[in-house]
């Protein structure tokens, strides 16, 4: 089982889209998915057709003192292959409920590793904030997406992960892949164009081969309750995270990890 997150310090680069395109991909090529939502505002969870305002039970469960087994917090999607741990509204008071609680942010991979023999893939979309649930997130996975909309705000959000990156990896007991991938790009537009270029020129060999452009597409699919890649496989959108996901499963091996910085 592989477990993969994507997470950014900051909202609106892609993140849902990322992890409900590759999920759908992966699905199409006969993969076990899980998705698992860790963003109190809940976007996977209401992509996928449930309601993280009036779920009874969800990722939230897992994290009290007397956790339910992850489980029975797995949802059915309307997509073959592909299982739902919902989020839900009342993560949002998780930082001030775990005050004081130790082994908080393990909570994630220890739910997961009991999933070893049921799931080929894990995919976990983190929320904008680092918190107890991106902490878990970055603690679970052994590959990191980070999405980052090229636009020049986007890539402070970016500069952000990175710190916490280094941050994280003062503790991380195991090694971590991690790759950026540019998102929302319009090669009309001098903006885009200037900020991919100053995200390859910062990130080097980091940054994915594929680069996502903007595409009404995902929006439609969204609409219609769909993965994008069943929408419209054609979609460019859907085309561009088809070459990332075939860079992800062939050459894995071959991507740089994440290192401290020299001054660390």
């Amino acid at each position: 089982m592989q477990v993969w997150a994507v997470a950014n310090q900051k909202g609106g680069v892609g993140k849902t889209t990322t992890v409900v395109t590759l999920a759908g991909l992966l699905a199409q090529q006969g993969a076990r998915v899980l998705v698992i939502d860790l963003d109190p505002h809940g976007s996977l969870t209401a992509y996928f057709g449930q309601d993280p305002d009036n779920l009874k039970r969800s990722v939230h469960d897992l994290f009290q003192v007397n956790p339910i087994p992850v489980q029975q917090l797995l949802l059915a999607t309307e997509e073959a292959g592909i299982t739902l741990l919902p989020a839900s509204s009342r993560m949002a008071a998780l930082e001030r409920q775990s005050v004081g609680l130790a082994g908080l942010g393990l909570v994630v991979n220890k739910a997961i590793q009991s999933l070893q023999d049921r799931f080929d893939y894990v995919l976990l979309d983190s929320p904008p904030v680092l918190g107890v649930t991106m902490v878990n997130a970055l603690a679970a996975c052994e590959l990191l997406l980070m999405p980052v909309q090229t636009e020049f705000l986007a890539i402070k959000g970016l500069m952000r992960m990175s710190n916490t990156l280094a941050l994280l990896l003062r503790t991380r007991k195991k090694p971590l892949q991690a790759l950026v991938v540019p998102t929302m790009y319009d090669r009309r537009t001098k903006s885009s164009v200037q900020s991919l270029r100053i995200i390859r020129g910062e990130f080097g060999e980091r940054v994915a081969n594929s680069v996502i452009p903007i595409d009404t597409q995902f929006r439609n699919a969204s609409s219609a309750g769909q993965v994008p890649s069943r929408y419209n496989h054609l979609a460019r959108g859907v085309q561009a995270y088809d070459l990332l996901l075939a860079q992800l499963l062939r050459k894995r091996q071959q991507m740089p990890q994440w290192e401290l910085p020299d001054d660390s």
